[in-house]
């Protein structure tokens, strides 16, 4: 099926990492897709690849972390592109990193009360608004590269659970201290964004692999 027209930028979220201990991973290497996970990203791929929902991509960018690289690879096989490395849409630095508990659980190990003073903020991590300022930044960057170029199509950015759910709220004019339970951004999730009137707005979300029965554990 021919592609629907240029353009937007999609923000992708990687797939199932390979996390049998359920470690909050954050940063820390080694952490790369299960099998189902490289499954997920091939879904989301084919989601932009065929089928009524296709359309053109001409640019691919991704976190510089292992699970999020991978996850772009179907996307540089669907589209033959090379992957780009993008180290402002990284999964953010975070206090829990390392531990067995799900930073949204951590009220119920006292250890942990002292990271949790401002959760405005949040004081366990990278502030939510810098989070927001680099990945709409990044965003903006890739948008007027390809402005600027011959090539018209769209944009894949592969990133994380917090660094798309905090451009969505950003964009969309909502407040960023949020509960991290209540994130709409699931694995291999595609969230995509048009340009109107110079500035993002959300246009479309698509969970191509909620088919897979995936343990999503160990996001910040």
């Amino acid at each position: 099926m021919e592609a629907m027209p240029a353009r937007r930028l999609h923000l992708v979220r990687h797939g199932e990492v390979d996390n049998p201990g359920r470690v909050l991973y954050g940063r820390m290497p080694g952490f790369v897709l299960s099998e189902r996970g490289h499954r997920m990203a091939e879904l989301a791929a084919e989601h932009l690849a065929t089928g009524q929902a296709a359309r053109s991509v001409v640019r691919l960018a991704a976190s510089p972390l292992e699970r999020a690289q991978q996850s772009a690879q179907p996307w540089a096989d669907a589209f033959s592109l090379d992957i780009r490395t993008e180290r402002r849409i990284i999964e953010p630095t975070n206090q829990f990193e390392g531990k067995t508990f799900e930073a949204s659980g951590a009220l119920r190990h006292p250890s942990a009360w002292p990271l949790l003073r401002n959760p405005f903020r949040p004081s366990w991590g990278e502030p939510y608004r810098a989070i927001a300022q680099r990945v709409i930044a990044a965003m903006e960057d890739a948008w007027d590269e390809l402005a600027e170029s011959d090539d018209d199509g769209d944009i894949v950015l592969v990133s994380h659970q917090s660094p798309i759910w905090m451009a969505h709220l950003a964009i969309a004019g909502e407040r960023l201290w949020h509960d991290p339970r209540s994130r709409r951004c699931q694995l291999s999730s595609i969230t995509s964004f048009a340009r109107v009137e110079g500035r993002f707005v959300e246009v479309d979300y698509a969970e191509p692999a909620a088919g897979v029965a995936a343990i999503d554990a160990g996001a910040v």
